[in-house]
């Protein structure tokens, strides 16, 4: 994909939160002073530090323009009941109240820059996991957010998003489960970003101790204005030894939103960590979950599907960074594109020196359903190490003529037959989804076949 506007987007940035603003947030939710200073040397690092001149054009981002924080002036409660009419009508369409009663052990909605419920089903409570709103995890739990936050995982200085989320998060998720435990009820946080012109900045930690096992699930979407919007949440996953998290994501942002979202693990000794990612909709997507493999036999399985439609550019991919001996990594990628869309796979693989025996194993296949749309592969893989075992593989495709013939002299219509088509591909990765989010997860597939997703 050629670069569009790089001499523009590769300035220094005199736009964006102020410091005034930073230090309102902080007082509002009465943060400790290490707080404080955190925001405020990634606010300085923000203004310091160019924009991105390679991938997506971002020159359409108005930071100039965009509300920072969004406060939706509600009290955070447990009780679906005592929320506006408003919230409880947004999340009941987006199914999160059921998908609560009938499957999950915990959920936290979270509306522009404030959680506004949670809960956690008391039998999870009682084995000591812990499950809260980020902010309020940083009042009960201060000693271990402040270990873990933003410091050995996702640095502030990570890159120019990070910092401008560093300055400026709200709400989000904190996850602690004690060694030994297994969570076997998902839990599900839902972030809806409802302001115009707005941004998100929800962060999520996760700590999975020794031995224990949880499945995370997120969700995101915005309504469709006319003005940007801009998306750059951060994920921290601490997967200890023995420990296993899966985090999946849905993520289907309105098509003026900028999806500028960070997740990267720290995976200790034979710990595994599985990222299961779909994204749909947004004007530009940048995303690319990375594993750190410390210890030996730590794994990692990143499985991602993407669709990108007329006026989109789906910039994504995975890393892994390979430490400790005898680590592995997986990486799948499936993309589809239609309608003038442009889908790039843009992925790393680093086996350092001490990594002896290592595996890694990359697979990127991509589907073009018409002429105008484009899809590129950027994958880079460095090896220190004579005793690793890498592969990478890579197929692009379009629908054929036959196959659609084929379909259509069975009863089917050229739009069922490129649903099946388009659905069959998918298929691997969506059944790596507990069974509900597969089938939202198939109709995001279908809607956005039919033009209708935004």
């Amino acid at each position: 994909m050629p670069k569009t506007n790089a001499a523009k987007n590769n300035t220094l940035s005199d736009v964006g939160p102020t410091e005034a603003l930073v230090r309102q947030i902080s007082a509002t939710k009465k943060e400790p002073d290490w707080m404080l200073e955190l925001r405020l040397r990634a606010l300085a690092l923000w203004r310091e530090t160019a924009m991105p001149n390679w991938g997506p054009d971002l020159s359409g981002l108005d930071l100039d323009g965009m509300t920072y924080y969004a406060d939706p002036n509600v009290k955070e409660t447990d009780d679906w009941k005592e929320l506006p009419k408003e919230i409880t009508d947004t999340f009941e369409k987006l199914g999160i109240p059921k998908a609560e009663r009938d499957y999950l052990g915990g959920v936290g909605a979270q509306f522009d820059s404030g959680i506004v419920y949670h809960r956690i089903q008391d039998s999870l409570a009682k084995k000591g996991v812990i499950f809260e709103n980020m902010d309020v995890a940083l009042q009960k739990y201060p000693e271990m957010v402040k270990e873990h936050f933003m410091t050995k995982c996702v640095p502030i200085n990570d890159h120019k998003f990070i910092m401008l989320h560093a300055a400026v998060w709200s709400g989000g998720t904190f996850i602690y489960v004690p060694k030994g435990v297994s969570v076997e009820l998902p839990l599900q946080a839902y972030f809806r970003m409802n302001k115009a012109r707005s941004a998100q900045f929800e962060h999520t930690l996760i700590i999975a101790d020794e031995g224990s096992e949880i499945t995370y699930i997120e969700g995101c979407s915005a309504p469709q204005y006319t003005e940007s919007s801009l998306h750059a949440g951060c994920v921290e996953l601490w997967v200890k030894k023995n420990a296993k998290i899966k985090y999946i994501s849905v993520e289907n942002w309105s098509k003026n939103t900028y999806n500028l979202n960070t997740k990267k693990a720290l995976v200790f000794e034979r710990g595994l960590v599985e990222w299961v990612n779909g994204n749909m909709g947004s004007r530009a997507t940048m995303l690319y979950p990375s594993s750190v493999l410390l210890e030996r036999g730590a794994r990692c399985e990143s499985l991602g599907i993407v669709m990108a439609n007329a006026g989109q550019v789906q910039d994504t991919g995975s890393k892994a960074t390979h430490v400790g001996p005898e680590t592995v990594s997986v990486i799948r990628s499936k993309s589809v594109s239609k309608g003038g869309g442009v889908s790039n796979y843009r992925g790393i693989v680093k086996i350092l020196p001490g990594a002896t025996d290592a595996q890694s194993s990359v697979s990127c296949d991509a589907l073009i359903l018409d002429d105008l749309s484009i899809s590129n592969t950027y994958p880079s893989m460095k090896n220190q190490n004579e005793t690793a075992d890498l592969s990478h593989e890579a197929r692009v495709g379009r629908i054929g003529e036959e196959e659609v013939f084929y379909l259509r002299s069975r009863g089917y219509s050229e739009d069922e037959a490129l649903r099946l088509i388009v659905g069959g591909f998918m298929e691997p990765i969506v059944k790596a989804l507990p069974l509900e989010y597969a089938v939202e997860l198939n109709k995001l597939i279908e809607l956005e076949m039919d033009n209708s997703v935004g």
